[in-house]
């Protein structure tokens, strides 16, 4: 009996609410603060060439900025259950959008992916809603499903035909950063969610072996093997498919211990392709140093480590699923960017969060870290 009312008490003292995780909010504060000068100072020449003047990236993305944070405290001030009730709707409407990307009149075009649509004359890039969205929808599917998902029936095919429906549109685009980042927090969730990791497994064999061979028999365009063999010798084509990783170890290498000083960077001057996106990283060891860009990761790092305590403390299989997958995706991503600019993996032109400039990446974004701090009120 004594044990029972211990449990009781328990289960009332986890639902109750207290002070959400504030070393995460004050790092999350800090980091967006260090990028919004990181940005001013990386994109003010190719914004003064471009617009004619030093400061456009860095008004976008203040305004940015500020929806987001607005965003963020409303969603973070919202118990995380009730977005369960409008799941379904959120992937609906989100496939609806990755759908549209490929109607002419409504696509935005950028290089040779078809990855944004115009609305009342901004872009607006569906696949970064879909990261989130599409988390929602596997923790609540995941949470209905619990006891269930051990069956290849119930579980893993179910999860997996809905994944091969977002993954065929991202494939589309093409958009193969992005697509990693899905299917990669997508299976930590199904895992932690209580799905059989033998089973993602034994497809996960197969799907590399059958890479392997594709690689092999030269099934991918020539735009993505280029990028493996920039991976494996970038002096291959320096002046040419190896530009970009070329000029972003200059970048980062000239910068050394303290760097050349911000606002000092030459690699700006139109050495440097996309200084205010997925290249902003480098501009930021050129111009801080070793030093500074390793403290950068280590912000990165804690807030990925607050994140992962809040979904080991979440209350239920929701919250924790929903938790993992949100520091998933945004470490991920993160890895995915760094790695790409010092050539530790080919490059897939994904954003630095939080950092890069881009309104859907960081709307998307501080949603998701508002749907954390909801979490880390209940754990």
């Amino acid at each position: 009996m004594s044990s029972i009312l211990f449990l009781k008490k328990k289960k009332t003292k986890v639902a109750e609410k207290h002070q959400p995780d504030k070393s995460l909010i004050s790092a999350l504060f800090v980091l967006i603060v260090a990028g919004l000068v990181l940005l001013f100072s990386a994109s003010s020449v190719i914004s003064y060439d471009k617009f004619g003047y030093t400061y456009h990236y860095f008004k976008s993305q203040l305004v940015a900025v500020i929806i987001g944070l607005l965003a963020f405290f409303i969603v973070s001030k919202i118990d995380y259950h009730l977005w369960k009730k409008y799941a379904l709707f959120f992937l609906f409407v989100t496939i609806i959008l990755l759908v549209l990307v490929f109607v002419p009149g409504l696509r935005s075009e950028y290089g040779t992916a078809h990855s944004w649509i115009n609305v009342f004359g901004y872009s607006l890039q569906p696949s970064e809603l879909v990261k989130l969205s599409f988390l929602i929808y596997l923790a609540t599917w995941l949470e209905v499903k619990k006891g269930e998902l051990g069956r290849w029936e119930s579980g893993t095919i179910p999860f997996l035909v809905v994944l091969s429906v977002i993954g065929g549109l991202m494939l589309a685009q093409p958009d193969l950063g992005t697509l990693f980042i899905i299917v990669f927090s997508a299976v930590m969730v199904f895992i932690v969610g209580g799905g059989k990791f033998k089973h993602l497994l034994i497809l996960g064999g197969f799907f590399l072996t059958a890479l392997i061979i594709a690689i092999q028999m030269n099934s991918f365009d020539s735009y993505q093997l280029d990028r493996f063999k920039c991976l494996k010798d970038p002096s291959f084509s320096a002046q040419d498919k190896c530009y970009q990783i070329n000029q972003s170890l200059i970048a980062v290498g000239s910068g050394g211990i303290f760097g050349r000083g911000l606002g000092q960077s030459r690699q700006k001057f139109m050495y440097l392709p996309e200084v205010w996106g997925d290249s902003i990283f480098s501009i930021a060891a050129e111009e801080t140093g070793f030093i500074f860009s390793t403290l950068l990761i280590l912000l990165y790092l804690f807030i990925f480590y607050r994140g992962l305590l809040i979904a080991r403390q979440a209350p239920d299989i929701y919250g924790r699923s929903l938790a993992t997958g949100i520091v998933a995706w945004l470490a991920v991503q993160t890895f995915l960017n760094i790695g790409g600019m010092i050539n530790l993996i080919p490059m897939t032109g994904v954003p630095l969060p939080f950092v890069s400039a881009g309104g859907s990446s960081m709307l998307a974004a501080l949603i998701g870290m508002g749907l954390l701090v909801n979490i880390s009120k209940q754990t």
